[in-house]
């Protein structure tokens, strides 16, 4: 494995010792379907900064689509919590 992919293992690591306890912690606040909604959207918040400042990929426009409909879906998933107040 070279120096990349190890990074790329050691970032998944990080990533999934935050999400486990935070998906146990969330549960008693939010359903499961905005939990999951919840984590793609902050996992896209990291990964596209991290590829392309750290991992040196230029912008590509599959991250502006899949970030347009990662924001539609938390819109969706939480519109009932915002119009309730």
């Amino acid at each position: 494995m070279d120096r990349r992919g190890s990074d790329k293992l050691g970032y998944s690591f990080f990533e999934y010792l935050i999400q486990v306890p935070a998906n146990r912690v969330g549960h008693q606040v939010m359903n499961l379907g905005q939990l999951k909604i919840l984590q793609e959207a902050i996992t896209l918040s990291v990964f596209v900064p991290f590829s392309i400042f750290y991992m040196k990929e230029g912008i590509k426009q599959e991250y502006l689509w899949a970030s347009v409909f990662i924001l539609a879906a938390v819109f969706c998933i939480f519109r009932g919590a915002l119009v309730k107040g």
